[in-house]
């Protein structure tokens, strides 16, 4: 190696955050199976690892490249397909491959759908993207049900993990040895993502979102960008479907379903599609409604879609876009004034959901239970579905929420805009100063 008289060396300051963040995310995927040990935690564990993929890799498209699909579930779906044949191949001998790589087969098989659907879907972008996607999802679906040979048909195409060679005596079979696995792919793929993120290709698919027509006018072709995105985001779709797989031992038509492709972007949306980690606390999010909340109560597609209703409403950047907005409220020291309304909001709008959910309940509760009898429990709460009092009630519990909730909330914007203009004020001192 050669050394030239002058030369400078330029070395980068190491990122301490960036490596605390990383390592506490690595950390957390490792002892949660220890903290949450019961085999229903284990199960749930493993869902939001894979969810985690799916969601992120989603994002890719709708966050990162702005492009709304409402068929995204079909690559992940045609991933768990093959990777359950592969799966089955793998069990009768015929394909010598450890299990644990059979994820990257359906990322493969994900990745190759994509390119052959997504060289269509990718020609036009907006609302004729997101029709066309809607439209192959739907076309997918359909043959799900069309070709029983290689789908299954209504019953689905079943497997058994506990096959192939077993290194270091591990077989899959204990659902701790599945989560971390899945762990490590979701790891992994997370840390992929996020570089892509910062690659050339990634910024230019940020430029296409934000000015597609500027893009093109310095010469890029804005087609191949969505497209290779469109591909980079099957690949990992595939991984997070053939981890579902090898989870459930199981594949139906469900998997390419609009309805699972509803779910990614919905619940896409509530974490925070603007931001990388956005995604994964939707993810969560997913999983503690489809498991948790679904059993909680029969009208929990409600509750979810109010939900997604006031975050439309009030907060269209999604969860993440709030804890942002309150770390920079915290990093000026101003978060603390805040704090007694944040605990009214949170009061008064306890009060609403208890008087909205109670007449919610009894509402369901007289479609859907009426052989049951007129009573029922929310919240601990006897109610009577067909008595004057629990309606009476209810009623004057929302009411009430509904008045104080709505002072609360006139106080916190005063306050909040308040804070901001004292930011602003620091911001432009710090400018100065400096």
């Amino acid at each position: 190696m050669s050394y030239h008289k002058g030369a400078v060396y330029h070395f980068k300051p190491l990122n301490v955050g960036r490596w605390v963040i990383w390592g506490g995310y690595a950390l957390l995927m490792l002892v949660a199976p220890l903290i949450w040990a019961s085999s229903l935690s284990h199960t749930m564990l493993s869902q939001i690892g894979i969810a985690i993929i799916a969601c992120l890799a989603y994002n890719m498209l709708l966050g990162q490249g702005g492009m709304l699909s409402f068929g995204h579930a079909v690559y992940s779906g045609l991933g768990s397909f093959f990777a359950i044949h592969t799966l089955n191949l793998v069990g009768n001998g015929t394909l010598a491959l450890p299990v644990s790589l059979i994820p990257l087969v359906a990322g493969m098989f994900g990745l190759l759908f994509a390119a052959l659907l997504g060289y269509v879907t990718t020609k036009k972008a907006g609302t004729p993207f997101a029709m066309i996607t809607l439209g192959v999802g739907e076309l997918v679906w359909a043959m799900s049900l069309m070709f029983p040979g290689f789908f299954g048909g209504e019953g689905g195409i079943s497997g058994d993990r506990v096959t192939g060679p077993r290194p270091l005596g591990i077989s899959f079979g204990p659902q701790i040895q599945l989560y971390y696995l899945i762990a490590v792919y979701t790891f992994l793929c997370t840390a992929a993502m996020f570089a892509f993120t910062r690659t050339p290709l990634g910024r230019m698919l940020n430029a296409v979102r934000d000015n597609a027509e500027r893009v093109e006018f310095i010469g890029y072709n804005t087609q191949f960008v969505r497209y290779f995105a469109f591909m980079t985001s099957g690949f990992f779709m595939g991984i997070a479907g053939g981890l579902a797989a090898l989870n459930f031992e199981i594949v139906t038509s469900e998997v390419v379903s609009a309805v699972r492709s509803g779910a990614y972007l919905l619940f896409t949306f509530l974490g925070g599609a603007v931001f990388f980690f956005g995604p994964i606390i939707g993810a969560v999010l997913m999983v503690l409604a489809l498991v948790l909340l679904s059993e909680l109560t029969q009208a929990w597609l409600l509750y979810l879609g109010l939900v997604f209703t006031f975050m439309v409403m009030y907060a269209p950047g999604g969860i993440a876009s709030l804890i942002m907005m309150n770390l920079r409220v915290a990093s000026f020291g101003k978060l603390r004034p805040l704090l007694g309304s944040y605990l009214a909001l949170a009061g008064t709008g306890f009060t609403i959901l208890a008087g909205a959910g109670a007449m919610i309940e009894m509402v369901y509760h007289l479609q859907l239970n009426q052989a049951l009898g007129p009573e029922l429990t929310f919240m601990g709460a006897r109610l009577n579905a067909k008595g004057f009092d629990s309606w009476f009630g209810a009623s004057f519990v929302l009411l009430v929420g509904i008045v104080l909730f709505e002072i609360t909330r006139r106080e916190f914007v005063r306050q909040w805009g308040t804070t901001q203009e004292e930011i602003e004020k620091e911001i432009k001192r710090r400018e100065a100063i400096a």
